[in-house]
C-alpha cells in the first residue's frame, strides 16, 4: 500500500520576520499605521501652531475622510441618516472655520473606533471559526489501493476515508473496517462513548477514540451533521433581529437630534465652536455597533456552551419569555425504559429473577425486554441462551432457560402475580414465573435526565414559570412533575390538544418557550413563541424549533436563558447610557463648557466602552488538547 497526496500542500516554512509579515492583513496594517500617524499629527498641532497652508493636516484629512465620506455618500443616497454623515459634517465643518486639530482628532478617533469594533467583531467571529476548525483540513482516503491525503472538501461520498486514534471523524457515514469506541457527544448528545464496528453510522464532528476504522462517506461539508450545525450557527450570526432594527432607528434619531441642536445652538450663540462641538460629542455608535456584537457574542457563547440558535430574533424573543413548557417523555425523561427495580417472591433472589428475565427476553425486540437484558449485562450478570422461545404479543415472552420454562409478562400470562407491588407507583412491572410457579417481578420505568432536576430548579431560581404537557397518563406525568417540583401539568394530550394548550397560555398573556423532542411535539414548538428542540429528538421536531439542545442537556437550555437574558441587559444598557451621554454632552457643548477636541474625546470614549460591553460577551478560547496521531492499520 502506497501513500500519495491529491493535491500538493505548499511546504511548511520556519516561522520568521518573512513569514510572520506574509501573514499579516495589509489593510488592517496601513488603517493602523495611517491612525498611527494621524494621531503624531494630532500631537503636532496640540503643542505648536499650524502653518498658514496645514498641507499635513490637509493630506491627513483628505485620505483619512475617504472612507468616511464613501460611507456618508452611500446613506445619503439612500436616504438614510448614520453617524457616518455626521461626523463628516463635524470635520468639514471643522476645517472650515480653521479647527485644523479638532478636525484631525475626529478623524483619528472615528478611525481608531471602527478598528476597534472591527476586532471585537472579528473575536465574536471566532467561536464560528473555531467550530468550522474542529474538523480536519486534511483526510486520508482510500482510491484503489492506495491512501491519498485529500482536503476535506474534496471528499465525495461513497468514498472510503480512514480515521486513526484519537482522529475527528471528518463525514457522516457508515463503518466498513475496525472495531472503536467514539465520542459522539458533541453531535448527539450522548455522555458515554459508543462501541462502534462495520454497519454502524458515524457522525461528522466525533472523536475516534481507540481503534483504527474505515469509514464509507456518507453526507460530506455542509451536508454533514457537523455541517449543518456551522451552517445554522453562520446564519444567526449574520441575521438581523429586531433589536438590530431599532438601534438603527434610534441612531438615526439620535444623528437628528444632534444636527437640531447645533442648529438651535448656533441660532441662539453665533458660536460655531459651540455648534460644532454639540454636533461632535453626539454619537450612537455605540448603539449601532455594540447591538450586533452582543448578538453575535451570545449566539457563540450559546454554540460553544452546547446549543444553536437559527436566527438572532429567537435570541430576543427567549429573553422576553416568562414561562418555559416542557414535554415529559424524551425530554424531562430520557424516552428509554430502564430497570427501576427487582421484586423476588418469596424464597428467591433478586439476581436469580433479573438472571432468567433476561435470558427469556434475550430474543424480544420489545423495549422493556432489551432494557431487561441491557440491565443484566450492565451489572455483570451472564445472559443465558434460551430454547423455545415464543412471543404473545400484549402478553409477554416464554422460553426454555437451562431445562425451567419461564415466562416473563404481565398478569395475563403469569396470573398468580400480584395485581400491585408496594412501591411501584407508575412503574411498567414484567412478571416472572418459573415453571407456572410466579418468582418475581422486575420495574421499569422512564427516569428522569439527570439535568431536569438541576434545570428545572434554576429555572424557577430565575423568576421562569414552568409547566408540563405531555401524551403520557395523568398519574405518570404528576409523579414526574412532584419529583421535579412542578405544579402545573396538563396530561394525556394529543398533538392537537398540545397546540390548543400553548394557544391557550399564549391567550393568557404568557410568553412561552417550549421544549420538546418528539413528532407530536413539533406542531407547539412551531406555534410557541420560541420553540426549543432537543438534539436527540426526531428531525421534524428540530426542523420546527427555533434553537436545539445538541447534547439534549437541559443545563444548556439554563445557559441559553442566561446568556440570552445578558445580551438584552447589556443592548438596553447601551441605549441607556448613549442617550444620557449625548443629551449631557450636547447640553455643555452648547454652554461653551465643552470644547471640540474634548468633545470629540467624550464621543469615541463612550463608544469604546459599550462597544467593550458588548464584547465582555464574546466567549473566551478553549485550549485545545493535542490528538493523538497514529496512521490507520
Amino acid at each position: 500500500m502506497s501513500v500519495a497526496t491529491r493535491t500538493t500542500a505548499p511546504p511548511q516554512e520556519p516561522t520568521s520576520l518573512r513569514s510572520l509579515w506574509q501573514r499579516v492583513d495589509r489593510g488592517d496594517l496601513a488603517r493602523a499605521l495611517f491612525v498611527a500617524g494621524c494621531a503624531a499629527a494630532v500631537g503636532l498641532g496640540l503643542t505648536q501652531p499650524w502653518p498658514s497652508v496645514p498641507v499635513l493636516a490637509v493630506v491627513g484629512l483628505v485620505v483619512g475622510c475617504w472612507p468616511i465620506a464613501r460611507e456618508g455618500w452611500e446613506d445619503l443616497r439612500n436616504r438614510r441618516m448614520s453617524m457616518e454623515l455626521s461626523m463628516l459634517i463635524a470635520i468639514v465643518a471643522a476645517a472650515a472655520i480653521g479647527e485644523w486639530t479638532t478636525s484631525l482628532v475626529i478623524t483619528t478617533f472615528v478611525l481608531a473606533a471602527e478598528i476597534l469594533e472591527d476586532l471585537s467583531m472579528d473575536r465574536g467571529r471566532d467561536a464560528l471559526t473555531d467550530l468550522m476548525s474542529f474538523l480536519p483540513e486534511a483526510v486520508q482516503v482510500r482510491d484503489c489501493g492506495d491512501v491519498v491525503t485529500v482536503p476535506l472538501g474534496e471528499v465525495r461520498p461513497g468514498e472510503i476515508v480512514l480515521v486513526g486514534p484519537g482522529g475527528r471523524i471528518p463525514v457522516d457515514g457508515t463503518v466498513v473496517v475496525g472495531r472503536s469506541t467514539v465520542d459522539q457527544s458533541r453531535i448527539t448528545g450522548e455522555s458515554l462513548p459508543v462501541e462502534i464496528e462495520p454497519g454502524h453510522e458515524v457522525y461528522a464532528g466525533s472523536i475516534n477514540q481507540t481503534g483504527a476504522l474505515e469509514v464509507r462517506a456518507g453526507r460530506v461539508g455542509a451536508d454533514s451533521s457537523y455541517g449543518r450545525i456551522v451552517e445554522a450557527v453562520r446564519q444567526a450570526q449574520s441575521s438581523e433581529p429586531p433589536v438590530q432594527r431599532l438601534a438603527d432607528r434610534l441612531a438615526a434619531w439620535l444623528v437628528y437630534l444632534a444636527l437640531a441642536g447645533a442648529a438651535v445652538t448656533y441660532l441662539v450663540t453665533r458660536d460655531w465652536t459651540a455648534t460644532i462641538s454639540v454636533v461632535v460629542v453626539a454619537g450612537a455608535c455605540g448603539i449601532a455597533a455594540g447591538t450586533p456584537l452582543a448578538v453575535l457574542a451570545a449566539i457563540a457563547r450559546i454554540a460553544r456552551s452546547g446549543a444553536f440558535v437559527k436566527h438572532g430574533a429567537h435570541l430576543e424573543t427567549l429573553s422576553a419569555v416568562d414561562t418555559v413548557v416542557l414535554d415529559k417523555t424524551g425530554t424531562l425523561t430520557t424516552g428509554v425504559p430502564s430497570v427501576v427495580g427487582v421484586r423476588p417472591a418469596e424464597g428467591v433472589s433478586a439476581e436469580r429473577v433479573l438472571v432468567l428475565a433476561a435470558a427469556a427476553e434475550s430474543y424480544s425486540e420489545h423495549p422493556l425486554g432489551q432494557a431487561i437484558v441491557g440491565h443484566a449485562r450492565s451489572q455483570g450478570l451472564p445472559v443465558g441462551p434460551c430454547e423455545d422461545f415464543t412471543y404473545q404479543p400484549g402478553r409477554g415472552v416464554a422460553a426454555t432457560v437451562a431445562g425451567r420454562r419461564v415466562s416473563a409478562g404481565t398478569n395475563a400470562l403469569v396470573p398468580d402475580a400480584p395485581r400491585t407491588l408496594e412501591g411501584q407507583g407508575t412503574a411498567t412491572v414484567v412478571h416472572l414465573s418459573i415453571d407456572g410457579v410466579y418468582a418475581g417481578s422486575v420495574l421499569l420505568a422512564d427516569v428522569i435526565r439527570d439535568s431536569a432536576r438541576a434545570a428545572v430548579a434554576e429555572l424557577h431560581r430565575r423568576g421562569l414559570r414552568t409547566l408540563i404537557i405531555t401524551g403520557d397518563q395523568e398519574a405518570t406525568a404528576r409523579a414526574v412533575a412532584a419529583e421535579l417540583g412542578i405544579a402545573d401539568v396538563r396530561a394525556g394530550l394529543l398533538p392537537e390538544e398540545k397546540l390548543a394548550a400553548i394557544d391557550a397560555e399564549r391567550a393568557a398573556g404568557h410568553r412561552l418557550a417550549m421544549v420538546g423532542d418528539g413528532v407530536n411535539d413539533a406542531p407547539a414548538l412551531a406555534r410557541a413563541d420560541v420553540g426549543i428542540a432537543m438534539g436527540s429528538g426526531t428531525d421534524i421536531a428540530r426542523e420546527s424549533a427555533d434553537i436545539i439542545l445538541i447534547s439534549s442537556d437541559l443545563g444548556d437550555l439554563v445557559t441559553t436563558v442566561q446568556v440570552a437574558r445578558r445580551a438584552r441587559r447589556i443592548v438596553m444598557a447601551n441605549f441607556a447610557g448613549t442617550i444620557a451621554v449625548d443629551l449631557v454632552g450636547m447640553a455643555l457643548a452648547a454652554l461653551g463648557l465643552l470644547g471640540p477636541v474634548l468633545a470629540a474625546l467624550v464621543h469615541v470614549g463612550s463608544e469604546t466602552a459599550f462597544i467593550l460591553n458588548s464584547a465582555r460577551l464574546i466567549p473566551g478560547r478553549r485550549k485545545r488538547t493535542r490528538e493523538r496521531a497514529a496512521p490507520p492499520r
